[in-house]
Formats: C-alpha cells, structure tokens, sequence
C-alpha cells in the first residue's frame, strides 16, 4: 500500500496526558504511506505524553491551536486515547465541535482506547457500533452507542480499538479507512 495517503492531510487531535504509543503508532503509519499530519491541540506550544497513564512520556510540539482549524483543512482525524487527553479534549467547545465536525462529514476518524470520551460529548456516538477500553463503554452505550470487545471495529469511516495491544490491526485498519 505505499503511498496510500499521499496528498491527505490527517490532524492528530491530542492534549496533555495522551498515552504516547497511541500518539506515536498511527501517526508513524499514516506518514509512511505518504500523509501530511498534524498535531493539533488546545493551545499552542507542546504537549506532554505519558506511558501507561502514569510515567511521563516526551512532549511534542503543537502545529495548530484547536480553535484556529477546521474540519476543511483536514482529510481524516485521529483520536489517541490515554485517560488525562480526552478529559481535557471533551471540556473544551473547540475540541468538542472539530471531532463531532469530523464524524457528522462522514469524514474518516480513528479512536482508539479512552479517544471516544470526546465523541461521547459531541454527541456522535448514538446508533454507531464501536470499541474502546472497557471503563468507558458503559458512557458511549449511555450516549447511543452499541459496544463490542473486538480488536478494531470500523463503522462507517469509524475505526475505533481498545488498548495498544491492538495499535498493529488499528493502525492497518486506518490506513485502509483514510485511503478510502
């Protein structure tokens, strides 16, 4: 699938607390078939990753301010999880409407562990089938949503996974989907 991406331009929407690997693996994928990527956060400046929740990871920089994107300027949306990030993703209005935007277009967007907390709160989870980690499924079945314990499920341009256990099938999985 060598260059399967090129010419897409696909933003990571991450904050502070995302779980590295989860930044780190599908970013990687969608490079190495030829996307343009972003990392688009709630301020400028840098963003510190964890290992586990727990460990202090690196910090990467920040290419564009939330509030100054819109779902035009991307092709797909990337959702790594990590219990802090989507905590601050889904408090902040900014961050809330550009990943509702993203699945509302019928635009591709990958989620992956606690990443659907803020598809959760833009209320666009409701008559979808998806995973996640299992201490949020019970907030995406409350919000519509049916869950189920796979390695990636994808529904409609929807490509969720649990952990990082399943990043090899994710990752692949989100190649195809964003290629679409």
């Amino acid at each position: 699938m060598a260059n399967a991406l090129q010419g897409r331009r696909v933003a990571i929407l991450a904050a502070d607390g995302v779980e590295q690997v989860e930044l780190e693996k599908p970013r990687q994928a969608v490079l190495d078939e030829g996307a343009t990527v972003e990392l688009v956060s709630l301020d400028t400046g840098e963003i510190q990753a964890m290992n586990g929740d727990i460990d202090k990871g690196d910090r990467f920089p920040v290419d564009r301010k939330v509030a100054d994107v819109e779902v035009g300027d991307f092709d797909a949306l990337l959702l790594p999880g990590g219990t802090m990030n989507p905590d601050h993703l889904r408090t902040d209005p900014a961050a809330v409407k550009f990943a509702g935007d993203f699945v509302r277009a019928g635009k591709p967007v990958g989620v992956i562990c606690h990443g659907p907390w803020t598809l959760v709160e833009a209320d666009v989870v409701r008559g979808r089938t998806l995973t996640s980690y299992p201490s949020i499924r019970t907030d995406i079945r409350n919000a519509g949503g049916t869950v189920v314990d796979e390695e990636v499920v994808v529904d409609n341009g929807l490509v969720s996974s649990r952990n990082p256990d399943d990043l090899p099938a994710f990752c692949r999985t989100v190649v195809r989907e964003f290629a679409g």
